[in-house]
């Protein structure tokens, strides 16, 4: 970049000076372009100005050093350009409509659904007729599990990518994805879908070139022609899937190298070292925005910056990475948030939000992995202590960002909270874990849970649990007892953990089959491609004979369904559930009882749930302590209006029951 100065390194928070140089450079790419600066695209014009000093010190953060950074940061301003002028009028004009609205994506008039599309309806072309179903749930956001092409019996459930731009045959066309977001533009819903920026399929454009000797994208993965540097990875490294996909290098006899592979044989790690790795997977995200996405899911970004004698994951020039991509979509394509798939341990997954000078300016949400675990782990025991003793990291939550709050997802539930928090809750954190882990297998006495533990590590016992929401709630269980009162237990139980996951803080992302109970589906276990993940157990292929039956009163699906849309409507009816960083927990008078208050100027709702097998008494001193003591609660469950009594007299809460109270 002739006529620009040296790059410069600054300190976390050190305030980046507006460099005239790079002013200049734009300029003159802008003009290139044809871009009219002070007409209509002048809002373009100021958002460039505004940040592409923070896109060159996080640019050169990453690439000084790399022989090639100087000329790709001129590729890199011109893809920023070109995704800009690609953007459709209307498109611009929502950019715009979000940005005047500020932080669109912290409303409590969202909730979501997480599906893949091929289980949930058969393709694509399906899904428009089916955006009924998600308006009478009140569901207007709507996760696409992975769809862009993947090898079958080599896809990791769509994770393996090997065409990011090109729909795979089996769910439909990019025609097909093209009309369906139309169609839920026009019906006012939100679309998500993923990028998978951590590894591409060996089936990819890239590999296969690497495969065939093309030192130019050898150079996009890790490959090494001896075991010198694998092994000083491998040293500090953790296995992912130790069962099914040991180490974290596999050979290929191709060429002849042995490359990164950290998830599965089939998926090779792509090396952001190398800035035209980042350019060209900058260009795939932008292609997403301009298809229309309203939020973009980062898959595994924990993952993406490796570094010899490290773990490999969550490293500062992780972090740095993503934030280059957030300022770069902020000036192209600002309509579009971005959620990293950060499933990690809860002080690391704040960093992800941002730090110093980019709080709130990395990824606009993160999966609240953490309470998820921990309301599992406080319906196995029936005591919330553990799910308190972590509240203190969660809420360090910046304001402006947010969470994806859920009970399930496609993938397994991990006991990602700390050994301390355990501990401080009074239990020994093996023992505690490993009872966690026999309830939800069904290994423990009484439990009444069906699930299966996955990824079990023969060295350490760690593992993780698999199974749905219904199964692992009792219900597959006393349907197969044909017990009546278990049955309704369970439901119960699927109502109170997700009532306690809608009303906490963020956006609610409901699992398909979730809503009507489905129970673990085996049928998973006739494929070889996906017989050895027992994940596939809690995601159905869905009966739409079953899904039916929710208008027949009485019935299993109707009476989950039907509480699941109250919970949705009862949410956005409350403006104080909206995340405005007004969270705060209740005292724990009881240790059966999690309780938190949501707050919005004047109004209070307290949310209270008992994850007790017995009948729960909440002192009424819960609701008096945070300011004035209002004379009545009125619960938006139940309809029912309590008079706040003494400090000796109790709310009553039946097993795993729960009240959405409103002080008034």
């Amino acid at each position: 970049m002739p006529g620009l100065p040296l790059f410069w390194r600054g300190n976390e928070g050190e305030a980046i000076m507006y460099n005239p140089q790079i002013h200049k450079l734009i300029n003159a790419c802008l003009q290139k372009k044809d871009i009219d600066i002070a007409g209509k695209d002048n809002l373009f014009y100021t958002r460039m100005v505004a940040n592409t000093t923070a896109i060159y010190y996080l640019y050169n953060q990453l690439y000084q050093h790399h022989p090639h950074g100087k000329p790709l940061f001129i590729v890199l301003i011109d893809t920023i350009i070109d995704a800009y002028i690609k953007r459709t009028t209307a498109q611009k004009e929502l950019d715009n409509d979000k940005e005047i609205q500020g932080n669109w994506f912290l409303s409590n008039d969202i909730a979501g659904m997480s599906l893949y599309v091929d289980r949930f309806c058969g393709d694509l072309k399906s899904m428009p007729e089916k955006l009924a179903y998600f308006k009478k749930l009140g569901v207007n956001f709507l996760h696409l599990m992975p769809v862009m092409q993947s090898p079958e019996g080599e896809s990791d459930g769509g994770y393996a990518v090997s065409d990011f731009r090109k729909v795979d045959e089996r769910f439909g066309t990019m025609a097909d994805l093209k009309k369906l977001q139309q169609q839920m533009k026009k019906e006012k819903m939100y679309l998500m879908i993923d990028i998978v920026l951590n590894h591409t399929s060996h089936y990819h454009e890239w590999a296969k070139k690497a495969k065939a000797g093309d030192k130019k994208y050898q150079d996009y993965f890790y490959m090494f022609p001896d075991r010198n540097l694998p092994d000083q990875y491998d040293a500090a490294m953790p296995e992912i899937f130790p069962e099914s996909s040991p180490g974290n290098f596999t050979w290929n006899e191709e060429c002849r190298q042995w490359v990164m592979t950290v998830f599965h044989s089939y998926q090779w790690d792509l090396n952001y070292t190398n800035p035209a790795v980042f350019v060209d997977m900058l260009d795939n995200i932008f292609f997403y925005a301009n298809l229309g996405v309203d939020i973009l899911r980062i898959d595994a970004p924990a993952f993406v910056w490796k570094q010899v004698g490290t773990t490999c994951q969550n490293l500062p020039l992780a972090h740095t990475l993503l934030r280059l991509i957030k300022q770069c979509v902020q000036v192209a394509t600002p309509g579009m948030a971005l959620l990293g798939e950060a499933i990690v341990a809860p002080k690391e997954i704040m960093k992800y939000f941002g730090t110093g000078l980019y709080t709130s300016r990395e990824c606009d949400f993160a999966y609240n992995a953490t309470h998820m675990a921990l309301q599992w782990d406080a319906l196995a025991t029936g005591d919330t202590k553990v799910m308190l003793a972590a509240q203190h990291e969660i809420l360090q939550k910046p304001f402006g960002t947010t969470w994806i709050t859920y009970t399930r997802c496609h993938d397994d539930i991990g006991l990602g909270y700390d050994d301390y928090m355990i501990q401080h809750a009074g239990y020994n954190p093996y023992h505690h874990r490993k009872f966690i882990k026999d309830y939800y297998s069904g290994v423990a006495e009484g439990s009444p849970a069906i699930g299966a533990l996955f990824s079990v590590n023969p060295k350490t016992q760690d593992a993780r649990i698999s199974g749905s929401l219904a199964s692992l709630c009792g219900l597959e269980k006393a349907l197969n007892e044909n017990n009546t009162p278990a049955i309704e237990l369970s439901i119960k139980k699927i109502l109170l953990m997700q009532a306690h996951s809608f009303f906490i803080g963020g956006v609610p992302m409901l699992f398909y089959g979730d809503e009507c109970g489905y129970t673990n589906d085996y049928s998973y276990l006739q494929d070889p491609g996906k017989s050895y993940d027992n994940r596939w157990m809690h995601r159905p292929i869905i009966s739409w004979d079953k899904n039916n039956r929710i208008d027949e009163a009485g019935t299993i699906e109707a009476t989950i369904f039907s509480g699941t849309q109250k919970l949705i409507a009862l949410r956005k009816q409350l403006p104080m559930v909206a995340d405005h960083k007004n969270l705060t927990w209740l005292s724990p008078f009881n240790v059966h009882v999690a309780g938190y208050l949501r707050t919005l100027d004047d109004a209070k709702l307290y949310c209270v749930f008992n994850f007790g097998k017995e009948t729960a008494y909440l002192s009424y001193a819960a609701f008096k302590q945070h300011g004035p003591t209002a004379h009545e609660l009125y619960d938006h469950w139940n309809d029912k209006t309590y008079t706040v009594g003494f400090d000796n007299e109790h709310l009553i809460l039946e097993p795993y029951g729960f009240c959405l109270l409103e002080q008034r």
